[in-house]
């Protein structure tokens, strides 16, 4: 398999700009990095051309002017990146304990001072209580558990008001709101560090779940019977590890949630105790849903067994630039990226001639198309099934695009993001270390043929609304065994 490989990385940029860290500083390094080192702004502005992106700057010089807010800052500039593409960036504002040129770690005191004006509702627990116990409508009103809160839902109007019940008493305190449901179940939801982001649709799934864009709260009162297969549903969708396990005789279910560097030790583990059962079981279903991608070669191990014929995967071209070139010495002297000496070979030779081409796009591997064969298809499983959503990106669609090469293999699902022409993401830090930048180091030599940004996947067989995404998998499950 190819050596090029999909990881972040933090390297401090070489570019020197004053040090002055206001909005409109940060805005003008984030502009000027963005179009000096990333793969996909000529892309971009090829297909959008050069007058909608002086528009849109235009916008964003008055935004930032006479910001003087870090957390609006940091929306305004995460706006502004919006323009490129939809994924494969990212900007967000550090923390200030994590920046050596802070003078002093900031007290709980301090933060709770921060946030003390965030907006705050009064309700009396004993009368909220009462009110839950005395319920007999199923909706958003309860206590709720999301990772380390515990949130009160009080219906106010035609909303719902997520309300801090138990939280570390720091960032979130007692009565504050943590989040909002409107009429139309679009959500106002505030993060740990209280910014402030819009989800499109919020759903109560079963009695006892509600799922806002990515997060999910379980009811904690008041009671309600549970639905078996939302509780399953829930423990494989939540899930933090890959895990395997046999659905019947005829169909072994594997669950992938990730396929971070950090996973793949434990996806080849899975794989290896289990081969001998996959291989003897008719169908398989491989459920990757919100796995947003990682490492390429986390998913090597399932080539072979979903394997019918070669395997044809388009190469990528990398942005020549001395901040992006840096990245191939770090793999070959941080030893934290664990590369072997036939790395670290490789990645020597990439850098050398990357340096050669500095400001155009390189192939640093021998040939556009790579081909990969294995000396026998497997008899079993004779069917695969793997179940795909709209959280899908990066390196799980490239999974999917070697997945779908095989005659035994069928997508289920949605259509997934769309994020992976433009990848390998990087990560630097502003001047002033207030704000840390993501952007792309290469573009797939698919563009513009087959793009895959901004279209996403398409299943073969579409799971629509009105099957539950808690009965996907028992509706895949027949449908394999039939």
């Amino acid at each position: 398999m190819s050596k090029s490989i999909f990881i972040s990385l933090f390297f401090f940029p070489i570019v020197i700009f004053s040090q002055n860290c206001n909005c409109e500083s940060n805005f003008n390094w984030v502009k000027k990095t963005f179009e000096e080192n990333d793969a996909g702004f000529s892309y971009a502005m090829e297909s959008k051309g050069k007058q909608a992106y002086e528009n849109h700057n235009e916008i964003f010089y008055k935004k930032v002017k006479d910001n003087t807010s870090s957390l609006e800052c940091t929306q305004i500039l995460s706006e502004w990146l919006t323009f490129f593409r939809s994924g494969h960036f990212t900007i967000r504002k550090l923390n200030p304990e994590s920046n050596p040129k802070t003078s002093k770690k900031r007290s709980n005191e301090e933060i709770i001072e921060q946030y003390k004006n965030s907006e705050k509702i009064a309700i009396d627990p004993k009368e909220f209580t009462e009110h839950l116990n005395s319920k007999k409508e199923i909706d958003y009103e309860g206590i709720w558990a999301s990772g380390p809160y515990k949130i009160g839902i009080k219906k106010i109007g035609n909303n719902y008001v997520g309300f801090i019940i138990e939280a570390d008493g720091v960032y979130w305190t007692k009565g504050q709101v943590k989040f909002k449901i409107n009429e139309d179940n679009s959500s106002i939801y505030y993060m740990k560090d209280h910014s402030k982001r819009i989800f499109p649709s919020t759903q109560l799934i079963g009695n006892n779940y509600i799922q806002i864009g990515f997060i999910t709260l379980k009811r904690i009162a008041p009671n309600f019977d549970s639905n078996t297969k939302v509780e399953q549903y829930y423990t494989s969708i939540s899930a933090k590890k890959p895990y395997f396990e046999s659905i019947d005789t005829k169909t072994a279910y594997l669950r992938i949630p990730s396929f971070s560097g950090s996973q793949k030790k434990v996806i080849d583990s899975i794989i290896l105790k289990n081969k001998a059962l996959i291989l003897k079981t008719p169908n398989l279903i491989i459920d990757i849903r919100n796995n947003g991608g990682g490492a390429d070669h986390s998913y090597y191990e399932l080539l072979p067994i979903l394997y019918t014929n070669p395997i044809r995967m388009i190469g990528m071209e990398y942005l020549s630039t001395p901040l992006n070139n840096q990245r191939m010495l770090d793999f070959i002297h941080d030893e934290k990226y664990g590369f072997n000496e036939e790395e670290k070979k490789w990645a020597k030779e990439s850098y050398d001639k990357l340096s050669k081409h500095i400001g155009e796009f390189v192939n640093v591997e021998s040939s556009a198309v790579e081909v990969t064969t294995y000396n026998k298809t497997n008899p079993y499983p004779k069917n695969i099934g793997i179940i795909i959503n709209e959280n899908n990106g990066s390196t799980a669609e490239q999974f999917l695009l070697a997945a779908k090469q095989s005659r035994k293999v069928k997508l289920y699902g949605t259509t997934t993001a769309g994020v992976l022409d433009i990848s390998n993401m990087y990560f630097v830090k502003s001047p002033c270390e207030e704000f840390e930048l993501g952007y792309s180091l290469s573009r797939s030599m698919r563009i513009p043929e087959m793009t895959i940004d901004d279209k996403g996947i398409q299943p073969d067989y579409y799971l629509d609304k009105s099957i539950p995404k808690y009965e996907w998998l028992e509706f895949v499950t027949k449908l394999l065994n039939n």
